[in-house]
C-alpha cells in the first residue's frame, strides 16, 4: 500500500503528529501485529500529544517569561524562609482558577522573580495564559496607549490574560520620577 499520498494529506490537513507517527509505525516491525483500532489510537494520541506540545510553547512564548524557572527547581535548603506547603499550594493552581492574587515579597537577591518566573511557567503548562511585564514598561505601554489614544485596548487585551506577573524591579526609582498630579 502507498502510504506516502496519506502522509501527504495529512500534512496538508495539518494533522503533522498523525503522520510523523504513521511514518514510524511503517519502520517498525511489529505494526502489522497491531489491529486497526490500535493503531489509529496511536495515531489520534500522538497528534493530541503534538497539539498540546506546540500549545504549551506558544502559552510560554507569549509569556515573556524572563527567566526559565521551573517549580520542581526551586531548591528550600537555601535560607529564605520559603514555606514548603505554601509552594506546592500555589504550584497546584488553585488560586488562578478562584481568580486570587499572589504579593511576593522580600529583600532584594533572594529570588523573587525567579518564583514568579516559575509559578508562571507552572501556570502556563496547566493552561493558563500569562504574561510577565516590568513595570516601568507595563506603564511605557500604557502612556503610548493613551497619546495614541487607545489605552482601553491595552487595558482589555490584558484583562484576558489569566496570569499578569508585574515585576517592580527598579519600579520604586521609576515611580518617584514620574509627575505626579495630587488631588484634594
Amino acid at each position: 500500500m502507498m502510504i506516502h499520498p496519506t502522509i501527504a494529506t495529512l500534512r496538508r490537513l495539518r494533522l503533522t503528529g498523525m503522520a510523523k507517527a504513521l511514518e514510524e509505525q511503517q519502520g517498525l516491525p511489529d505494526c502489522d501485529r497491531l489491529g486497526f483500532d490500535e493503531r489509529l489510537a496511536m495515531l489520534v494520541d500522538r497528534e493530541a500529544v503534538e497539539r498540546d506540545n506546540t500549545a504549551l510553547a506558544q502559552r510560554l512564548r507569549l509569556a515573556g517569561l524572563r527567566q526559565a524557572a521551573c517549580l520542581e527547581d526551586l531548591d528550600y535548603r537555601t535560607p529564605r524562609g520559603l514555606d514548603r506547603a505554601l509552594i506546592q499550594a500555589l504550584a497546584s493552581g488553585r488560586w488562578l482558577r478562584q481568580h486570587h492574587n499572589v504579593l511576593i515579597l522580600g529583600p532584594t537577591g533572594v529570588g523573587k522573580s525567579w518564583i514568579a518566573c516559575a509559578l508562571g511557567n507552572q501556570a502556563a503548562r496547566d493552561g493558563f495564559s500569562v504574561r510577565y511585564r516590568r513595570l516601568p514598561r507595563l506603564l511605557d505601554e500604557l502612556a503610548v496607549a493613551r497619546v495614541d489614544g487607545n489605552p482601553a485596548r491595552l487595558l482589555a487585551r490584558l484583562a484576558r490574560i489569566q496570569l499578569l506577573i508585574l515585576d517592580l524591579c527598579a519600579a520604586r526609582s521609576y515611580v518617584e520620577s514620574m509627575p505626579f498630579v495630587g488631588l484634594d
